[in-house]
């Protein structure tokens, strides 16, 4: 059975792990419209010795939020679909993604991470992406003494190769590296860019996050409205004109939800976070809505 084949049956299974039966993939199936997750993290946590902590891992998180917490969190607050975001702390140790994947049993996908700069990866990511249902390969340039290889054959390689083997390019980084991004967002003009957590817009000054704001003229390039900043927290600033400058320029055809899982999270407080999201966008339709906290992810995504 090819990838492709795996995902289109993986995506109707029936959830028979954990309690979940046929019934939620038959109601999911006849909803018009469907909510999905598009960014979340699940950690074994720091006491799990079958899925340790990578030695180059940046955080250790102790306490786990695992792929059994996570479908009943999301049976009890009404979401359909989750995309688990593979994160540092594993580095490029995919095997409990896997065993999320496989938890999650045909509504969880995954986003990998890979580094250009290791000969391994472009052996180990075609790999995963024939063994696993995986639908985006992430690339951070958040930290300085660990940015990608900006300019050099490497990153255009790993771009190619992602791109190559049916997945998107998952962007998690501060606005003032957005510039060394955009010649590989334009030459690969078929292949979905999605940029994480809005772009970061407190994080890089205003000339600096205009030129995410700038990226609106790919076609290509999706924005998350996830990872929502307080005005609480500094730099202080009010977040919902930036959210509706992104509508704006991107449009709701071009924009998708995530967030709001973690340890503590119940079905109430997972729902409230959509709740939160939904009401920086008071004024689009309730189809436009339904694009951004579901359809527009289904339809990428193949759920």
């Amino acid at each position: 059975m090819n990838r492709r084949t795996f995902v289109k049956n993986t995506g109707v299974m029936a959830a028979t792990s954990l309690g979940f039966t046929s019934a939620i993939s038959k109601e999911i199936l006849q909803k018009k419209s469907v909510i999905v997750d598009t960014h979340l993290h699940c950690f074994a946590g720091a006491d799990d010795e079958r899925f340790p902590y990578h030695h180059k891992a940046p955080y250790r998180p102790e306490r786990a939020a695992t792929p059994q917490q996570l479908l009943q969190c999301m049976n009890d607050g009404g979401i359909d679909y989750a995309i688990v975001v593979h994160p540092e702390p594993y580095q490029d140790d995919h095997r409990y993604l896997e065993y999320c994947l496989e938890v999650g049993d045909g509504r969880l996908k995954g986003t990998c991470l890979f580094f250009a700069d290791d000969p391994e990866t472009f052996k180990k990511l075609p790999e995963l992406a024939k063994r696993i249902p995986i639908v985006a390969a992430r690339i951070h340039a958040y930290v300085p003494e660990r940015l990608p290889p900006f300019g050099k054959p490497e990153l255009r390689r790993l771009w190619k190769l992602a791109s190559d083997n049916g997945l998107a390019i998952q962007l998690h980084f501060e606005p003032r590296y957005a510039p060394g991004f955009e010649p590989l967002i334009r030459e690969f003009k078929d292949t979905t860019v999605l940029i994480d957590h809005l772009g970061r817009p407190f994080q890089g000054s205003l000339d600096e996050y205009d030129k995410v704001l700038g990226w609106s003229k790919y076609p290509n390039v999706i924005v998350k409205l996830s990872g929502i900043p307080s005005s609480d927290n500094y730099p202080h600033r009010e977040i919902a004109p930036t959210i509706q400058h992104l509508v704006d320029e991107f449009g709701a055809d071009r924009m998708m939800y995530g967030g709001g899982f973690g340890p503590d999270t119940t079905g109430d407080s997972y729902g409230a976070v959509i709740d939160r999201c939904k009401s920086f966008l008071p004024d689009l339709s309730a189809t436009d809505q339904a694009k951004i906290f579901g359809n527009n992810a289904a339809r990428i995504f193949g759920f």
